[in-house]
């Protein structure tokens, strides 16, 4: 596709930003453009990357009334070579366009995506900050902006793309297990909803529970199914237990599970990682007694953002805790974690196509 440019003076390296003692934090930064692309009479067109600002939204936009809307989370890391190379980019945009089926938005090619999402890398590649763990967190978006209030699929829509440089998510070190609070009062999903989507609309839904779970001194809150018997996924990231034995257990993916890229990393890396790696259902009831008798010995949660998140105990909502194990990150966490991160960064390879780099072709 022709991509059409509208770009800001070239920049210098944001070093006053970006030295090592700084704290980017993660999520707050914006590079200078976005990529977008627009929907209308039937096809996705005018492809450009244009400096980073605010949109001209019609106040009956679908998106601000029914939540038509959804949206991805990538990352891109720089190598020792000094380029950058984007992490499994096409499982995203797939995953994009299953969310996008779910709400009744078009599809766009993933080959177009991830051209888009290149470009906008390539022209802003001197905001990756200088830091080690630092990564551009990309974030694809497409939202309904047909001015209507009927309920029914918009006719137009956005894409947009922005990168957020960021630096490591565990700003302390990979040290410290969270708690999450097992509810039977919220509930992430049902089956036949958008639960395997990456619908705005479910996160706007997880807040009032993730409030609920702060009360509880618990940073998230670990989903059961309707019948609270069976463990789904945490608030904003896949579970996982590890037992034993070494062997890796994820809960299977339903249509109230969102597929998180890392938890199929992590599947497909079982040789590397030199464990077993499988999914099964995971009935409530079987894990905390295997928990307590020290089957499972270590526990956490897969996600783009902080890759893999250990946890050391689970509460109730009668304020009874369950610990795993110590308490503490355990080795198997750590080296899920260091492997899944060191392929991402090209300090050893990869399986073919899990790391691509960005090419320079900006005007």
């Amino acid at each position: 596709m022709q991509i059409n440019y509208n770009l800001k003076p070239a920049l210098e390296r944001r070093t006053e930003q970006f030295e090592p003692e700084t704290d980017v934090g993660f999520g707050n930064l914006r590079t200078d453009h976005m990529f977008l692309m627009d929907y209308r009479d039937g096809q996705w067109c005018d492809p450009r990357v244009v400096p980073y600002g605010p949109f001209e939204v019609a106040p009956g936009a679908i998106a601000l009334h029914y939540g038509q809307s959804v949206f991805e989370g990538a990352k891109a890391f720089m190598h020792e070579d000094g380029e950058i190379y984007t992490f499994r980019l096409d499982k995203n945009a797939e995953r994009l366009n299953r969310s996008a089926d779910i709400l009744c938005i078009p599809g766009l090619s993933e080959a177009m995506q991830l051209e888009g999402i290149n470009a906008l890398i390539d022209v802003d590649r001197l905001w990756f900050p200088m830091q080690e763990g630092a990564c551009l967190y990309i974030r694809p978006f497409i939202f309904a902006t047909e001015d209507r209030l009927s309920v029914s699929p918009s006719e137009q829509y956005t894409f947009c793309v922005m990168l957020s440089p960021s630096g490591p998510y565990y700003s302390d070190g990979f040290d410290k297990a969270i708690r999450l609070l097992i509810s039977e009062r919220f509930h992430r999903a049902v089956s036949g909803g958008t639960g395997a989507s990456k619908a705005a609309g479910n996160y706007a839904a997880s807040l009032k529970a993730g409030k609920a779970a702060a009360e509880y001194g618990a940073a998230q809150v670990l989903y059961l199914d309707a019948s609270n018997k069976q463990i789904e996924e945490v608030g904003a990231m896949n579970h996982f237990h590890i037992l034993k034995d070494g062997t890796v257990i994820i809960p299977s993916f339903t249509d109230t599970i969102l597929k998180s890229i890392t938890s199929q990393s992590i599947l497909d890396l079982g040789e590397l990682l030199g464990c077993e790696v499988r999914q099964e259902t995971v009935m409530l009831d079987k894990f905390i007694a295997d928990i307590e008798s020290g089957e499972i010995i270590e526990a956490g949660g897969f996600g783009t953002a902080a890759v893999v998140s250990p946890v050391g105990s689970y509460i109730f909502e009668d304020n009874r805790v369950v610990t795993v194990g110590d308490g503490h990150v355990g080795d198997n966490t750590r080296r899920l974690y260091q492997v899944l991160t060191d392929i991402q960064k090209g300090k050893i390879e990869g399986p073919e196509g899990w790391v691509q780099h960005v090419t320079r072709v900006a005007p």
